[in-house]
């Protein structure tokens, strides 16, 4: 097993940056972070390969600004596995690539058989990755000789698959696809933060009226708020099924609430006052939240026969063309067009049916050009037979 450090010193990283500078070609890039254990996402090691340079694996909490490392491989082709995994971990250390290759992105568009790294490494170099760590907490320190073989291993033969997967594009006519979806991924903005994050507790269904919906939202903020001072994921806290217990409990006292067994975590007791003063927030605050909040999602598919007929017979007639078409084309549906996007097109299609008024919906919704060359006039020939289409177990149309 090779040995390989971790630099967590300026003046190594200074000295790696200028060797990676010096490398040629484009630049494996991976992070690893500590999801399900840190209250952030942000990148508790950044490993660089490049032909030339070898690798390196750089502890960003010790080195703090990368600046050196951006003006060394900027401007080369960055190659990631899954890229929009790792590219809001590395925008926050001002780590931005001017263009990527994404291995786990090029092997859907091929329609490979497997898409993660272990399964592409093995397709594309005959080698065999082990992949025991993926999901280990990557703030320890020191990381173990095996966790850092592991992260080594994630970029050491990322540009060899790249060149592989380059030939491979290029035979199948998918290059210029290929660019579009990379150009895609690295231009696109994160989602903008929810406006009422409370929200996703798991089980918030159970709750009931606008006063328990109070203590629901003040225990989340609880939990979050101090999960992100000690950095730690609000689930190892306090899971969300113990915030719900506590709540649908009704406890009547502190007391009450610790006494109370389907409350637990390892914070549920070491915070409890905190937990209390929330509970008693949400019961006398005059800020009181919706029932029902606005929202522009769909119904699900199975009750569009019911609530939309039309648009009921226009997915179904659309669907299996494009399904049939992906695997004309061997790659994921999800990757031909996005489900969201013919959902949204056959709830509320335009007024008039033509393959530039498709297309220009699809495109607003944030399809590629290459997607929509493909599927406009597929989707606007089926939305214009499938209302004329009966469909098993729902009425004629006519």
């Amino acid at each position: 097993m090779a040995e390989y450090s971790v630099i967590d010193d300026r003046a190594e990283f200074e000295a790696a940056a200028a060797a990676l500078a010096q490398g040629t070609g484009p630049v494996a890039v991976d992070v690893e972070r500590a999801s399900g254990f840190r209250y952030s996402q942000r990148a508790y090691l950044v490993q660089v390969y490049r032909r030339g340079a070898g690798v390196h694996l750089f502890d960003p909490p010790a080195i703090g600004e990368f600046r050196a490392l951006q003006d060394a491989i900027g401007d080369a082709e960055w190659v990631f596995h899954a890229a929009s995994q790792d590219l809001p971990s590395l925008r926050e250390l001002d780590l931005v690539p001017s263009r990527i290759f994404d291995t786990e992105l090029a092997s859907r568009l091929l329609g490979s058989d497997g898409f993660g790294l272990a399964a592409v490494v093995e397709h594309t170099l005959g080698i065999t990755l082990a992949k025991a760590h993926s999901a280990a907490d990557w703030s320890t320190r020191p990381l173990p000789d095996p966790w850092l073989e592991y992260a080594a291993l994630d970029v050491l033969h990322l540009v060899d698959v790249r060149d592989a997967l380059v030939a491979e594009l290029d035979a199948a006519g998918k290059s210029e696809i290929a660019a579009e979806e990379f150009e895609a991924t690295l231009r696109r903005l994160p989602k903008p933060p929810r406006e009422e994050p409370w929200r996703r507790l798991s089980g918030l269904h159970k709750v009931r009226g606008a006063r328990q919906l109070a203590v629901a939202r003040e225990l989340w903020t609880a939990r979050e708020q101090y999960a992100e001072e000690v950095d730690v994921s609000p689930g190892r806290l306090v899971p969300d099924r113990s915030l719900l217990a506590a709540l649908l409990a009704s406890p009547r006292s502190k007391q009450d609430l610790a006494g109370l067994k389907e409350f637990n975590g390892r914070a549920s007791r070491t915070q409890l006052d905190r937990w209390w003063a929330a509970i008693e927030k949400g019961r006398t605050t005059d800020d009181l939240p919706r029932e029902r909040v606005p929202s522009d999602a769909l119904p699900p598919p199975r009750a569009w026969a019911d609530r939309n007929p039309d648009a009921d017979l226009r997915l179904k007639a659309a669907r299996p063309v494009i399904e049939a078409l992906a695997e004309e084309l061997h790659m994921p549906t999800e990757n031909l067009l996005t489900p969201e996007h013919l959902r949204r097109l056959a709830w509320q299609p335009p007024t008039e049916l033509t393959a530039q008024s498709v297309g220009a919906a699809l495109l607003e919704l944030g399809a590629r050009p290459w997607q929509v060359a493909h599927t406009a006039q597929k989707i606007v020939d089926a939305f214009v037979e499938g209302p004329q289409t009966p469909v098993e177990g729902l009425p004629s149309a006519s």
